[in-house]
């Protein structure tokens, strides 16, 4: 993609660019802005800028180079494993939402060395965080707040931030997604205003009177045969032993793969379910090891039981989601979305990958693919969640 592309939603503006390097990625985005912004100076017009970024860009360029495009407006945002963009699936791109103050209120609280993140201390903070936007006005209400969650994608600490933040919101509903970097598994990074940030993420809490609702969608249902974790590395989310069989031996026959074939592709395929409170919930395998243990994308524990999972349609579940998000909150004039980045390779197999990023394009989905997605109390894999915007006018529709 040369040059830019842009739109405008209810309460939202919508910029995307695929410039050859950051520092042109990053103008081209503050220039859309500014000319969509209404009537106002961005820093005037704008509660805050989230920008997901690919991650062949220089995260650290782009962000100082943005800030300096935009003085005075708040920049958040993170690398990506790929971008959805207003033209539909995206790689090499950079894709941003400037969220207008007059149907926005934002606050924004970044976590730091995540390594040695404290479930009691994160709690603290983010309650303090609640607290701060509620006070921040005597309008804001938390029924009509909703959080976005970013964060390190390789920081294997996601259920712990998750729990502080499940149990410090209330009942303010948080999803997000974990960054990535492109399926390299190196670093990725957190934007804050002109800075990046690796091992951290951001809370972004937002207040708004337009209609709302958050989302979750796979298309996976489980199966009889099982697979119990008999040795693992919990801190590593390494797998050694399933049913006290080498990890990628027993699931590669559970699959039916060989495990000479064992691939991304093919752990998009073919992921494990747990069974959480009668529901189910993906946990995907990142790669097999040289030793034949397995890594996942989410917590694993000894003893933890994996069902293997069956495919329905991608495209019918997918669609699914966005009619139930209309009957909820009718004409829906953005999807904010966090993909899982299995999704698109389990797409790019089936070769529906065109139909499924057309979809997404015709409904308005704009977001990144992910390493791993939060919905409410869950960090979840193989799943797109997200918030449904629905349009101003029908306000009491939802929230």
């Amino acid at each position: 993609m040369g040059g830019s592309e842009q739109a405008e939603r209810d309460g939202v503006l919508v910029a995307c660019s695929g410039a050859d390097n950051a520092e042109q990625a990053a103008r081209e985005i503050a220039a859309e802005v500014a000319r969509l912004s209404p009537d106002e100076a961005p820093r005037d017009a704008l509660a805050g800028l989230i920008c997901f970024v690919c991650a062949n860009y220089d995260a650290g360029l782009f962000a100082a180079e943005l800030s300096r495009a935009l003085p005075g407006v708040p920049v958040y945002g993170c690398t990506t494993a790929g971008e959805l963009t207003p033209s539909g699936w995206a790689s090499r791109t950079v894709v941003a939402l400037g969220f207008l103050r007059r149907d926005f209120a934002l606050l924004a609280h970044l976590c730091e060395d995540l390594s040695h993140f404290s479930v009691e201390a994160g709690r603290a903070a983010f309650m303090a965080t609640r607290d701060a936007l509620i006070a921040s006005d005597p309008r804001i209400e938390p029924e009509h707040c909703f959080g976005l969650l970013l964060i390190d994608g390789l920081c294997r600490r996601e259920e712990a931030v998750i729990s502080a933040l499940y149990s410090a919101l209330d009942d303010i509903p948080v999803v997000g997604g974990s960054a990535g970097d492109a399926l390299s598994f190196d670093k990725t990074f957190m934007i804050r205003d002109g800075q990046v940030y690796s091992d951290a993420a951001l809370l972004l809490l937002f207040h708004t009177r337009l209609p709302f609702a958050p989302f979750k969608c796979d298309y996976f249902e489980p199966t009889r045969a099982k697979l119990v974790v008999t040795d693992a590395d919990t801190d590593l989310r390494i797998v050694r032993e399933l049913n006290a069989e080498p990890a990628a031996t027993e699931y590669a026959h559970a699959v039916g793969v060989m495990e000479s074939k064992l691939e991304p592709s093919s752990f998009a395929s073919h992921p494990v379910l747990v069974g959480v409170g009668g529901q189910y919930y993906a946990r995907s395998i990142q790669k097999v090891n040289a030793d034949g243990s397995l890594s996942f994308f989410c917590a694993i524990d000894e003893g933890l039981v994996l069902t293997v999972a069956k495919p329905r349609d991608p495209y019918e579940s997918t669609l699914a989601t966005f009619q139930d998000m209309e009957a909820q909150l009718g004409p829906v004039s953005l999807y904010i979305g966090f993909d899982c980045v299995l999704r698109r390779l389990d797409a790019e197999r089936r070769q529906i990958s065109r139909r499924l990023s057309e979809l997404y394009r015709s409904h308005n989905v704009i977001g990144f693919n992910t390493y791993g997605e939060q919905f409410r109390s869950m960090h979840v894999n193989q799943t797109f969640t997200g918030i449904a915007l629905g349009q101003r006018g029908r306000e009491d529709a939802a929230g």
